[in-house]
């Protein structure tokens, strides 16, 4: 076998909350290397968040990453010339990549007017079960549901 299995990379916990969980999610934030910008934003929105939730924003982001994570996915799979929708359970490290992506992105596309308003709104509204990126965690979860016939070609 040429090539091996990537070794997984660990990051560092960031400075101001001491938690591998926000320096990931700062990672996701981060466009063009610019991670100071992307520290600020997360920060300013978890300030938000306590601000307008009365309760630890940090708690309130792992309950929102929680909400969000999808436990089971479809993948693509070519079986004698056609192509099925296979339902396959989600590994942990991906479920986590996948909800901060999805929230990131959600949160992008909302109305508010900074990036920070918008990611607290986002945050504030998974960790309540609602919003954007718990819909499609949910549209995730139904669409493995249809598909659920094709799971004897998984392996």
């Amino acid at each position: 076998m040429r090539k091996r299995r990537a070794e997984k990379r660990y990051i560092k916990p960031d400075a101001k909350y001491k938690d591998i969980f926000v320096a990931k999610f700062i990672n996701v934030l981060m466009i063009d290397g610019k991670k100071a910008i992307a520290r600020k934003t997360l920060y300013d929105a978890l300030n938000l968040v306590e601000n307008k939730t009365k309760k630890p924003g940090l708690d309130i982001f792992k309950q929102a990453v929680n909400n969000v994570q999808p436990l089971i996915e479809v993948r693509s799979r070519r079986v004698g010339g056609a192509t099925y929708q296979v339902p396959t359970e989600v590994r942990p490290e991906r479920r986590i990549a996948l909800a901060m992506r999805w929230i990131k992105g959600y949160a992008s596309k909302r109305g508010e007017k900074t990036m920070a308003q918008r990611l607290s709104q986002e945050i504030i509204s998974a960790s309540n079960g609602e919003g954007s990126a718990v819909k499609k965690k949910d549209d995730t979860h139904k669409m493995a549901e249809a598909n659920k016939a094709f799971a004897h070609f998984k392996w």
